[in-house]
């Protein structure tokens, strides 16, 4: 397999990772950050990816490599990422989102979420380019799903370096190292990969992303969206997410 099919999952990777910069952006232009915003857009992430995950690429890997591998590698990608999770914690932007502007803490606490986010991304990085590896209408259907709750990574690692610092370059670079782990997984799973990729391991692949989203959605994103009494926009955001990405399937 040459290098020269790799270009677009590894441009998807980048787009996806990209999206954290975006968040760190849009920081710089809220007066007043509505939690409902957060919480529409991490359901729209949450019913996207796991949509994509039991219609698209656990089916498809059971199709290609059978049941036991399939569920095999799907419960090894959840198992993986619960080790990154309990290893290191990962932060969200409503754990900062009260705490005072002039707490010396901020700044400390947006370097540790940049760290933390940046290795969560790096799995995800690997599940976009793996994916767009084997079917590029899947990868930028999981590109965009995980893009979107890029955005509130990017601002839960630039509000808090911002406030603290008072600079929106520092605020804007610290987003961009945590967002650059996606890409930087897509060339990990390059170098690793390439000499060992068939039918059979893209479809092990395609499972382990799978268990991959399954837990980012259950154990990150649907709990934070539901928080506090607005979670029927959650919901809402959720069966929207599954149903933008039904008809997408069917059309792009």
């Amino acid at each position: 397999m040459f290098i020269k099919q790799f270009w677009f999952p590894l441009l998807l990777s980048v787009v996806a990772g990209l999206f954290t910069v975006l968040g760190s952006c849009i920081t710089f232009f809220i007066k007043d950050f509505k939690r409902s915003y957060l919480q529409f857009f991490l359901g729209l992430s949450g019913g996207v990816m796991l949509y994509v995950s039991f219609e698209e690429l656990l089916p498809g890997a059971i199709r290609d490599i059978g049941p036991f591998q399939a569920n095999l590698a799907f419960f090894g990608g959840i198992l993986g990422v619960m080790l990154i999770d309990f290893l290191i914690p990962h932060e969200y932007i409503a754990e900062h989102i009260h705490k005072d502007a002039h707490d010396k803490k901020l700044m400390s606490a947006g370097v540790f979420t940049a760290i933390g986010i940046a290795i969560h991304n790096f799995p995800e990085g690997v599940a976009v380019f793996m994916s767009a590896l084997v079917d590029a209408k899947l990868g930028v259907v999981l590109a965009i799903a995980i893009a979107l709750h890029n955005i509130p990574e990017g601002i839960a690692v630039a509000m808090p370096i911002f406030y603290a610092t008072k600079s929106k370059r520092k605020a804007f670079w610290y987003s961009f190292l945590s967002g650059f782990a996606e890409p930087a997984g897509a060339v990990l799973a390059i170098l690793v990969l390439m000499p060992f990729l068939s039918a059979a391991v893209l479809s092990i692949a395609l499972a382990v992303v799978a268990g991959v989203m399954v837990f980012i959605s259950f154990d990150e994103l649907l709990p934070l969206s539901c928080q506090s009494d607005g979670y029927h926009i959650a919901i809402f955001g959720v069966i929207l997410g599954m149903a933008v990405m039904a008809v997408s399937l069917l059309f792009i």
